[in-house]
């Protein structure tokens, strides 16, 4: 690990050791990562990450945990697929999907875990632990039973079916809570100080965490040709994704991997049944009042998100914007996505996509720009949502008079 330095204090930027710590003991901000960057340019080239692994572990220079032994499924390096015929719907010109659906356990999430359990075994833990909506409780589970360590997740009681089995199928323990997202990590807060061998990915670890979220930068403007988009929308829960995101693509400039241009302006999606963050930044506050959340796309489901308000930062000083859509955008927005580009997005994609339009209709994202949109989980896993809709468009008997009678055949020429 010779690129990291130790961590710092967003806030107060006090320095701390490399350790598994996530709060300043003097302010209560949360830690960062400090990193060497002098060394890095010194070592990262283009042409050395081109002969790395098709993961994220082709960035390892840019990451906080040492590749070699890596908790590893094969996370990243997700098709980024143009998207003309969605473009042409929404009235855009370039516009491009970074299919984060095609992750190991189906969700951007493998990014994050495949960094904070790399990290953890390095610190010595034993235990992965995790406060979930869905998709880390899966990827936990599955990393953990890769790494040989033993699993304790815990979700809200009310989480869609799919995602409780393709979480208990790994064989760890699973614990559904009764109450919200922001319940059940208020309670593994408290067992993150109960159980100080356990590695809690989005507690105790948080800061190395997060970190795996800036592949979803570096891995775009590899993909364009080491370029940076002009635009990007990012689904908001946390807010940790957006602002690493960002933070991705300011590290390319800073070790020399892209050319120092104009920052890339970031926007945020939010479930109306759950935007704080949007809510602050169409008030014009600079806080974030905590909501109970009441929306179909629970893996956005935090009231009270821990980089709301870092979130508003980098959408604000980027020229971007927040917006929220209710649960019927939602999944119109997975339907529209599913029928213009073929990709079959969960509920937060559904909300990417029905932003990104709202956007577009306001002027926000524009035709000029080249647009990338962030849809991270499979659409496997939210099932319900569009059940309603999804369904056969004709149950006939077994003749061809039936047949004719039942299938437009003009719109299938």
């Amino acid at each position: 690990m010779p690129f990291v330095e130790g961590l710092r204090c967003r806030e107060c930027a006090r320095p701390y050791p490399a350790e598994a710590l996530h709060v300043c003991e003097w302010c209560f901000g949360p830690l960062e990562v400090v990193y060497d960057y002098e060394a890095i340019a010194a070592s990262v080239s283009r042409e050395r990450i081109a002969a790395g692994p098709l993961t994220i572990w082709r960035y390892a220079d840019l990451l906080p945990a040492r590749p070699d032994g890596a908790v590893d499924l094969g996370a990243g390096f997700t098709p980024l697929v143009r998207a003309d015929r969605l473009a042409a719907e929404l009235g855009l010109g370039e516009l491009w999907l970074k299919n984060d659906t095609l992750n190991p356990t189906g969700s951007f999430k493998d990014r994050v875990v495949s960094v904070a359990l790399t990290k953890a075994r390095e610190l010595g833990f034993k235990v992965a632990a995790c406060a979930s909506t869905g998709n880390l409780a899966n990827s936990v589970a599955a990393h953990a039973a890769r790494a040989g360590m033993a699993s304790v997740v815990c979700i809200p009681s009310d989480l869609e079916p799919g995602k409780v089995i393709t979480t208990a199928i790994f064989g760890g323990q699973l614990i559904a809570i009764d109450g919200t997202y922001d319940d059940v990590n208020r309670l593994c807060a408290e067992l993150a100080g109960e159980h100080t061998d356990w590695a809690f990915v989005n507690v105790n670890v948080r800061t190395y965490y997060a970190e795996g979220s800036k592949t979803l930068a570096f891995e775009v403007a590899e993909q364009l040709g080491w370029e940076v988009p002009d635009h990007v929308v990012v689904p908001v829960a946390s807010g940790s994704q957006l602002t690493k995101i960002a933070k991705g693509f300011a590290e390319l400039a800073t070790v020399g991997l892209i050319e120092p241009g104009p920052t890339v302006r970031v926007s945020g999606a939010q479930a109306a049944g759950c935007s704080p963050v949007a809510t602050a930044f169409e008030a014009g506050a600079d806080f974030v009042t905590p909501v109970r959340p009441d929306t179909i796309a629970k893996s956005l489901a935090i009231g009270n998100p821990a980089d709301g308000v870092y979130a508003l930062d980098v959408v604000r000083s980027s020229g971007g914007a927040l917006a929220s859509v209710t649960d019927d955008e939602i999944v119109e927005g997975i339907s529209l996505l599913a029928r213009t580009e073929g990709i079959f997005a969960e509920t937060a994609g559904g909300v990417t996509v029905a932003t990104l339009a709202k956007l577009a209709a306001q002027g926000v994202v524009r035709s000029d720009e080249r647009v990338v949109a962030y849809i991270t989980g499979n659409g496997l896993k939210t099932i319900d949502a569009v059940a309603h809709r999804a369904k056969p468009t004709a149950t006939i008997a077994p003749t061809l008079a039936a047949f004719d009678a039942a299938v437009d055949l003009a719109g299938v020429r």
